[in-house]
């Protein structure tokens, strides 16, 4: 009886030795890779030869791909508040964010961008680094891998993730799309995992890596108020521009959203989808139905 109980027992355990290394591979916790441990990215980019893809931007999202109307006067207006920054300190690398979702911070992100590169001579980067809820890959028709996701990660190299726009005919109008200046870094994978990626800090060596290639970069984060990758974000850019939804924000979650982003140099909120057009010209400057508004921040900017 003891044989037979003994070999019970061994056999037993032979067969939890077999399976622990299976049930750690399963339960182990994510560990994303420090910058440390990843390679260092190459600084001899040439945008040359960055890949080029038949982009099919989506006219809707992004009406600042038009000849002209109200709301390329509107970015316009927001470009040109953007110089003005310049005078009071190096200005390259924005943040854009919001407090919470559905506040119209990727739709500013893009439309800015391409507002900036109506000017041929300034070369601008767009960075979807919303990993949750990346938008931007649909509204330029881009693909969205490999990305930011797997650069962080370790899985990319910085050229292997930078796309531009191929001319292309645009099935929405008919009419060819071609934005030659302006390159593109989709989200990838994105997933639950971004904060720990987010935070590996190999996001401010990228930015230091492009920024001499680069006259504007543009980053598209998500909501400070519902995820911690709008803090660490911010880390890497020169200042945050903080998107609000007019008729939908609350002014608290406005003042929240500012205060968590106090140790960042703030250049103001846009005050997006507002129907009347304030009468204080000096702080904000829009059209109606779902135009946005610039509003400086008075607090930072005396």
């Amino acid at each position: 009886m003891s044989r037979i109980y003994d070999a019970l027992q061994r056999a037993d355990l032979e067969r939890r030795a077999a399976q622990e290394p299976e049930v750690a591979e399963i339960h182990e916790p994510f560990v994303a890779p420090g910058a440390e441990d990843l390679p260092s990215a190459k600084a001899g980019l040439t945008l040359e030869n960055i890949a080029r893809h038949p982009w099919n931007p989506s006219m809707a999202s992004l009406p600042t791909l038009t000849d002209g109307g109200e709301s390329i006067e509107q970015f316009r207006a927001l470009r040109s508040h953007l110089y003005q920054f310049l005078d009071q300190g190096p200005l390259k690398t924005i943040l854009i964010s919001s407090g919470m979702p559905a506040e119209g911070k990727s739709f500013v992100a893009a439309n800015l961008a391409m507002s900036l590169a109506r000017n041929e001579a300034h070369r601008i980067l767009l960075i979807d680094a919303d990993l949750r809820g990346p938008s931007l890959q649909n509204m330029l028709g881009a693909p969205r891998m490999p990305g930011l996701t797997e650069y962080l990660a370790g899985a990319a190299e910085a050229m292997d993730i930078l796309q531009r726009n191929q001319a292309s005919r645009n099935d929405e109008s008919g009419i060819e799309v071609s934005i030659p200046n302006l390159t593109f870094i989709p989200a990838g994978a994105g997933g639950e995992k971004s904060s720990e990626l987010v935070a590996n800090h190999r996001i401010e060596e990228l930015i230091a890596t492009l920024a001499p290639h680069f006259d504007w970069i543009l980053i598209d984060s998500p909501p400070v108020l519902a995820f911690a990758d709008a803090i660490d974000l911010a880390r890497a850019a020169d200042a945050v521009l903080l998107v609000a939804r007019g008729a939908s924000t609350p002014f608290d979650v406005a003042q929240r959203a500012q205060a968590a982003f106090s140790n960042a140099r703030i250049l103001g909120f846009v005050l997006n989808a507002v129907k009347d057009a304030p009468r204080n010209t000096s702080y904000y400057y829009g059209y109606k139905d779902g135009g946005s508004y610039w509003r400086k921040d008075k607090r930072r900017q005396g």
